[in-house]
């Protein structure tokens, strides 16, 4: 294994090492002295968590290896820039920019393209993000993010959205430890759901049995939207009787709907 690549044709994955936190604060010791040796075992102890990683971006067609290779630049990243002094465990930040190596190369490699200045642009929000929420231990708005930057609001909205991935229908969002809530659950198509495809039917049918006059109050009154004192201006008759017709052609229906 060298910095920045990771070959694993060949390698068992089922028998990669497991390191304990203890082993993992005594190489990081070593890691920051200079020691190679120990830098290359830290590696190859974490590589687990990439494992558990790659699994997430399995609907995207890309070749499991080739995810899995990129992952490990994000991990290997992840163990250069960790700071021993600040109370996280290196899994917790090492997963967030393991994903982001990840995202960065399937959006560079993404059918749709973007333009280089749009990703740099991007690139510098994120990067001012993390830094102002390192300063001020809060999440930055992004007026802050565009004024760390020096940018327009608008090209910060505009870079970010367009590096944003698709989510798939299928992506998991909540697991109470039974069935999976997907993203798919919590989108509802209000105009065109089965729901009101049945609805539709059903009335259709239920209007097939009454008069044709009933047919044009209720037609005024529900599919255009009318109130019964507008009606009954139209049609020449008082709204107690347009009220009376209404709730009566309803009634009627109700035996076939």
């Amino acid at each position: 294994m060298i910095s920045g690549k990771v070959k694993i044709c060949g390698v068992n994955t089922a028998k990669l090492p497991t390191l304990t936190n203890k082993q993992k604060d005594e190489l990081f010791v070593r890691i920051k002295q200079g020691d190679m040796a120990a830098r290359e075992e830290f590696i190859f102890g974490n590589l687990r968590l990439v494992l558990s990683i790659i699994p997430k971006f399995s609907n995207r067609g890309e070749n499991p290896d080739d995810l899995f290779q990129v992952g490990c630049i994000g991990l290997i990243k992840a163990i250069d820039n960790f700071d021993l002094s600040q109370n996280v465990r290196f899994s917790t930040y090492a997963v967030p920019m393991i994903i982001g190596e990840i995202r960065r190369y399937l959006r560079d490699n993404n059918a749709i393209r973007v333009s280089r200045s749009i990703r740099d642009t991007a690139y510098r929000a994120l990067t001012a993000k993390e830094t102002l929420m390192n300063r001020n231990g809060k999440e930055p708005t992004v007026e802050e993010i565009a004024a760390e930057m020096g940018v327009e609001k608008a090209a910060v909205v505009f870079a970010l959205d367009a590096i944003s991935d698709p989510i798939s229908l299928f992506e998991p969002v909540y697991h109470d430890g039974a069935d999976a809530v997907f993203v798919m659950d919590q989108v509802k198509d209000n105009k065109h759901s089965d729901d009101s495809w049945l609805q539709n039917i059903a009335i259709k049918e239920g209007m097939k049995h009454i008069t044709p006059r009933e047919q044009h109050i209720l037609s005024m009154r529900f599919f255009q939207g009318k109130t019964q004192m507008e009606i009954a201006e139209e049609i020449g008759i008082s709204q107690a009787q347009v009220s009376r017709i209404e709730k009566s052609a309803i009634n009627h229906m109700k035996k076939y709907v």
